[in-house]
């Protein structure tokens, strides 16, 4: 972690895995808009393990640790950069230390806002608007968002990285925010590309950035066609056994196993994206099509790597 960028009076997203993958997918969406590049990696070994080893075509891979990257756009106007940090897993253990140290570091490269994304499960339906929630870390941060018409989060809590780090945060007196996607609880384990879209719309306003949200608006909207189409299957067989039910759930995103095809398109766009990182979340949804993320994702990111 050393050479690190002079940065311009930064802010900083923060994004982990989670429900319908509304933070990752947001953080890679921004990340891949803005054209940003990789600019540190965050160590922290001792506070994660193993869960798994991933097996391809029967050779099991070597065991790898989850890992933490930083990636950086500037302002050409030179009024505020962005920072994106990319977790891939959260630890099991020590997440308050993780926190406290992941804002210290991001203290010495001067972060003067820190904002995560996450899901907020609700009764909704496909076909109504997600809204966006808030929480704040004081009153002058919540008065902003609120202006922004965000809907407040009044009571609760916030679990997982997502809420401990803007806890952290404000215990170092850093001002931030916690800004949640709103999704159908019955597919929160189904990618909801709306609700990215929401928190995006939302964050570029505060931040007063402008990129193109085109490729996530069409994917939000074919993605409620399929969604509203699989709640009314649900709901016509809601008195069918739940074994029915999750293969309704499974029937969303089918796919045919990956053939030569497919492994054409992909290495078609990672040469795109090479040339064009605007073209690296197109590539990123071909993988998650395929479920094949996984597979690729160090050499998804070595996209953002500077050039030279």
């Amino acid at each position: 972690m050393t050479d690190l960028p002079k940065l311009k009076q930064p802010w900083m997203v923060a994004v982990w895995p989670g429900m319908g993958h509304v933070a990752i997918s947001a953080g890679y969406y921004l990340m891949a808009k803005m054209g940003m590049h990789l600019f540190a990696e965050y160590p922290a070994d001792e506070l994660f393990d193993v869960e798994n080893v991933e097996v391809k075509k029967g050779l099991i891979a070597p065991a790898r640790l989850p890992r933490n990257r930083f990636f950086s756009w500037s302002d050409p106007n030179g009024l505020r950069d962005i920072v994106v940090f990319i977790g891939e897993s959260q630890p099991p253990l020590g997440k308050h230390l993780f926190c406290a140290n992941l804002m210290e570091f991001a203290m010495s490269f001067g972060v003067e806002r820190v904002f995560t994304f996450a899901a907020m499960a609700t009764s909704m339906r496909p076909e109504h608007p997600s809204r966006v929630f808030c929480a704040a870390t004081d009153e002058a941060v919540l008065k902003e968002l609120q202006e922004a018409k965000l809907h407040t989060v009044d009571d609760g809590n916030i679990g997982g990285l997502n809420g401990i780090l803007i806890g952290t945060a404000a215990d170092k007196g850093l001002p931030g925010a916690c800004l949640l996607g709103e999704m159908p609880h019955v597919f929160t384990q189904l990618p909801y590309p709306k609700a990215s879209l929401g928190v995006l719309r939302a964050f570029s306003k505060l931040a007063d950035l402008e990129f193109d949200l085109g490729e996530l608006t069409q994917q939000a909207e074919a993605t409620d066609q399929q969604l509203a189409a699989l709640l009314s299957k649900m709901e016509a067989a809601i008195a069918q056994s739940e074994g029915e039910e999750e293969e309704f759930q499974s029937e969303l995103f089918q796919e045919d196993q990956i053939g030569a095809e497919d492994e054409a398109r992909i290495e078609e766009l990672f040469e795109l994206a090479r040339d064009d990182r605007s073209r690296a979340y197109e590539l990123k949804r071909e993988l998650d099509r395929l479920d094949l993320f996984a597979d690729y994702e160090d050499r998804f990111l070595d996209l953002f790597k500077k050039k030279g």
